[in-house]
């Protein structure tokens, strides 16, 4: 069988063949999107992203090599299995080494097919990790792969995203999953210690170096050693800071205030900032050369309202964290409090939720979470407001809008595997999404 829920695009001009494939294909439960000229698969495989795309080497309207050449020039571009004539295998080897994935002569049985569409998507995540430990939705799971794939690189990271996002969580994942994992990972806010301060703090100093520097201390940098400097908000650094920065990184090596000897440096660097950094450097206030050389490796962190599926797990997992170490008798979240936390928008991000959830436990009345104890700014209607109750048949409306999104966001837009979750029919899913205005494919991207 294939990777359940896996996308493969398909191009191929045979209404037979493609047909064909289709059918098998989505048979194996994967989604497939099926395109007869390059020009199509071109913007589709935008819009699609798929994990692996089929292609034949000779589409009417173009060469399959030239389609090969275009889409490998994104990011994350898919691995490509090239289907092709028996006089067409030198072109086919070609394309082999410039980076295609696999060829398959025609004709070819079904078994070979898969099997190797099956050894070109396991290909795609070698880890074959299924824990996703920063969260399940499509968003995070990139997020994580993309952590995977450079934790035991040294380059350095550059992480971004808006604030209580989880930017400091995923450079310590990074850390923990790397060789140096059992090595120190010092954490720096640079926006937190005064510009007076932050170079001792950072790279130390001599005994006598200035007034009051009574003994030798050890910044940061050196503490490190050979795990992680993690420099949170580093678009706060001070200009003149950030000429030693990158020095550091230029030399890997640097000064402690007062001293004559280099340091080394053993460590490495990740920074994370919720600022535009080509906005500042534009402004003049963060290095461009420094930008550069901090941004090796871009993860941007996506805000929780653009994960929503990460709602609900984030909201159980804090509510059994807290109660555990509050020794409290909360038994969990209602479904009540997780249909008002879906429906919020977030915008303190995964913070906001942590300490929404860490004050519902300790001053929750019940054994179960409510949205009061979520949302208690939220308060209850007055005497004389009824009107601003909505009516049982809304709430059941949007209820069953959130839950329908959760299940087709879950299934990558899949309308059969979708309705199979929530267990009703095709043809009843389908009209709870025309009659709640659903779109499966705006769903799965979501």
């Amino acid at each position: 069988m294939l990777p359940e829920g896996c996308k493969i695009g398909l191009v191929e001009d045979d209404p037979v063949m493609g047909e064909s494939l289709l059918q098998r294909l989505t048979l194996e439960g994967c989604a497939v999107d099926w395109w007869t000229t390059g020009r199509e698969a071109m913007s589709g495989l935008r819009r699609f992203d798929p994990d692996l795309v089929v292609c034949d080497i000779r589409l009417p309207d173009m060469a399959g090599g030239a389609l090969f050449e275009e889409a490998v020039r994104g990011v994350n571009a898919p691995p490509f299995l090239f289907i092709t004539a028996y006089g067409e295998i030198d072109q086919a080897v070609g394309l082999m080494r410039a980076g295609a994935g696999d060829y398959l002569t025609k004709p070819f049985a079904m078994d070979d097919f898969l099997d190797r569409v099956k050894a070109l998507l396991s290909r795609k995540d070698p880890l074959g990790v299924e824990d996703h430990s920063l969260g399940g939705s499509k968003a995070m799971r990139a997020v994580e792969h993309l952590l995977r794939r450079v934790a035991g690189l040294e380059s350095a990271l550059l992480i971004t995203g808006e604030t209580g996002s989880g930017k400091e969580v995923c450079a310590r994942f990074v850390h923990q999953i790397s060789p140096a994992g059992t090595e120190p990972f010092v954490a720096v806010n640079c926006a937190a210690i005064p510009d007076s301060l932050l170079e001792s703090e950072l790279f130390g100093h001599e005994k006598g170096a200035f007034t009051g520097a009574h003994a030798r201390h050890l910044g940061y940098a050196e503490r490190a050693k050979g795990g992680v400097l993690f420099l949170d908000e580093v678009a706060d650094m001070p200009l003149p800071l950030q000429a030693k920065l990158l020095r550091l990184l230029e030399d890997r090596a640097f000064h402690r205030i007062g001293g004559e000897r280099p340091v080394p440096f053993d460590a490495r660097l990740i920074c994370a900032t919720n600022r535009n950094l080509n906005e500042a450097v534009r402004q003049g206030s963060f290095r461009e050369d420094l930008h550069f050389r901090i941004n090796v490796i871009p993860v941007e962190v996506p805000p929780l309202r653009e994960r929503r599926q990460d709602v609900a797990p984030l909201l159980h997992r804090f509510a059994a964290e807290f109660a555990a170490l509050m020794v409290r008798d909360v038994s969990g979240v209602s479904a009540l409090a997780e249909e008002a936390a879906l429906a919020h928008d977030w915008p303190g991000n995964v913070r906001e939720l942590r300490n929404r959830v860490e004050r519902a436990v300790a001053l929750a009345r019940g054994a179960w979470l409510m949205p009061g104890d979520l949302f208690p700014e939220v308060g209850r209607p007055e005497d004389g407001q009824a009107g601003d109750i909505a009516t049982l048949s809304e709430v059941r409306d949007a209820a069953e809008r959130r839950q329908i999104l959760r299940a087709l966001q879950a299934t990558d837009g899949q309308v059969a595997k979708a309705a199979d979750a929530l267990g009703v029919s095709r043809t009843t899913l389908w009209e709870k999404m025309r009659r709640l205005q659903v779109n499966a494919k705006e769903a799965a991207s979501s």
